[in-house]
């Protein structure tokens, strides 16, 4: 018979744009056929194509293990699945130098539209659709292949709001609220477009050099196969898989705020590269994510800023233009974003970047709006841990969405970008570097200032946003 979800695409898509809070959909995509797409499924339908790992050390530090600090290599999906297995063939292949059980390996930011762009026809396997956003597929999706431990460090993406469906394995997210951000020692170094690092390793923080971090509040949840994490706008998030091969599908929702963000972005691409360039090189500072193709020169990121207000601007008439036209109801909306880092897309589309929120007022956990967030079996909230005792407290969210359980571990997931570097792989079998954080060594005292103290503060997102609406202000005049 016809398939029953417990939300249409219209209601869906309201909780998607009304919610201030985490949350799990559950019993949406039980007729997708992507929920098929574990690690042999997807080895058979790459036929042997090999993709790049990034690999990082098991152990637990009290320095967050950045992606500059991991090795990469590129294997096939098989010669993964036989590492992950210990089987004796990855004794002589990529894996070879990595023992599974002092190393996890993560294919993440892989885009479906590159990866699978020679069989068109399995985006349509992905249907966010069912969550109100009509021609969205797997085109604009990406894919999330990790052994066990596999991880990237805290931090918040800089645009729109995030679904991801969790198809093989359970991972494990950590979500930190956008106030408290300060909490989190939020670092731009190592730089990445759009996305905040912390300084703080939060499962297992080192309080004395981040004391404020006792001051936050996680929201855990353990995601199984079948269910849809929302990821609201600016929330932080490290996530861990915690089964031996994970995978996970996610897409990213542009949001009316996110032209302001760029602006943001833009400016602190300028003062970064700006900085970080005049340093001596032979420092040794990885200040460059490996996600960044390469840093840009001042003239081509001042053009990008101008490029970001114009488009600001431009939306910000389309969206009073749109207002003064539009009937009491509304017109249909839609979103344009294919993925979450648009890095040199900044043209505004006048019919696709108004996406209004109204209906639900969700900004506590207890909605006092005219109608009430319709949490249940079908929209799990993610809560906070408990604050009551000193252990890791986690909302786990069971593979019959009927219960909310207590566990007492939790971990992260991370980022992406629209033109993600290819790195050279490491094939000397060198192990990675393990870059202290971005300030100081934990083992020296630190007698000066170093460029990147002046950068903590002179980008810290408060006076990134306060500098892009004094710009705006200029501009606007």
């Amino acid at each position: 018979g016809e398939d029953v979800k417990p939300f249409s695409p219209e209601k869906a898509k309201e909780i998607v744009m009304s919610l201030q809070h985490p949350a799990v959909f559950c019993n949406m995509v039980d007729n997708w056929p992507a929920l098929h797409w574990n690690v042999k499924y997807l080895s058979a339908v790459l036929d042997g194509k090999a993709i790049q790992f990034r690999l990082g050390l098991r152990t637990m530090d009290l320095v967050p293990q950045f992606e500059t600090s991991c090795s990469y290599v590129e294997a096939t999906l098989e010669e993964f699945l036989a590492w992950s297995c210990g089987q004796p063939s990855c004794l002589s292949g990529p894996f070879r130098c990595y023992n599974y059980s002092k190393y996890w390996a993560y294919a993440d930011y892989k885009y479906i539209a590159r990866l699978f762009e020679d069989k068109p026809e399995i985006f349509q396997d992905i249907r966010w659709s069912d969550f109100g956003f009509p021609g969205r597929s797997g085109k604009e999706s990406t894919l999330w292949i990790g052994s066990e431990g596999a991880n990237t460090p805290c931090h918040l993406d800089s645009y729109g709001c995030n679904l991801v469906l969790q198809v093989q394995g359970r991972k494990r997210w950590h979500l930190f609220p956008p106030g408290d951000t300060s909490f989190l020692y939020p670092t731009r170094i190592p730089y990445e477009e759009s996305s905040v690092f912390s300084k703080v390793n939060v499962t297992n923080p080192d309080l004395k050099r981040f004391p404020k971090f006792k001051n936050s509040t996680a929201h855990v949840v353990t995601l199984s196969p079948g269910q849809v994490l929302l990821i609201p706008r600016h929330w932080w998030h490290y996530v861990e898989s915690i089964d031996p091969v994970t995978v996970s599908i996610n897409s990213w929702i542009e949001l009316d705020a996110d032209h302001e963000a760029r602006v943001e972005e833009a400016i602190t691409r300028t003062l970064v590269c700006a900085i970080k360039s005049a340093e001596n090189p032979s420092d040794g500072d990885l200040w460059l994510n490996p996600t960044e193709v390469e840093a840009t020169s001042h003239e081509i990121n001042l053009q990008y800023l101008n490029k970001a207000v114009s488009a600001y601007f431009k939306c910000q008439k389309a969206s009073v233009s749109e207002q003064a036209h539009s009937s009491s109801t509304g017109a249909e909306q839609r979103t344009s974003a294919s993925c979450k880092r648009k890095k040199r897309e900044v043209g505004c589309e006048p019919e696709g970047c108004r996406l209004q929120t109204h209906g639900f007022d969700f900004s506590t956990s207890e909605a006092e709006g005219p109608q009430k967030m319709p949490f249940g079996p079908h929209l799990i909230q993610v809560l906070p841990q408990s604050q009551e005792t000193g252990s890791v407290g986690a909302v786990a969210v069971e593979s019959d969405s009927r219960d909310l359980l207590n566990e007492n571990e939790g971990e992260h997931i991370g980022k992406l970008h629209c033109k993600r570097k290819q790195l050279v792989m490491n094939n000397d079998c060198e192990k990675p570097s393990h870059q202290m954080d971005s300030d100081s060594s934990p083992h020296t005292s630190q007698t000066a200032l170093s460029t990147n103290d002046l950068l903590d503060c002179l980008v810290n997102p408060h006076v990134i946003h306060l500098v892009a609406q004094l710009l705006l202000e200029r501009t606007g005049v």
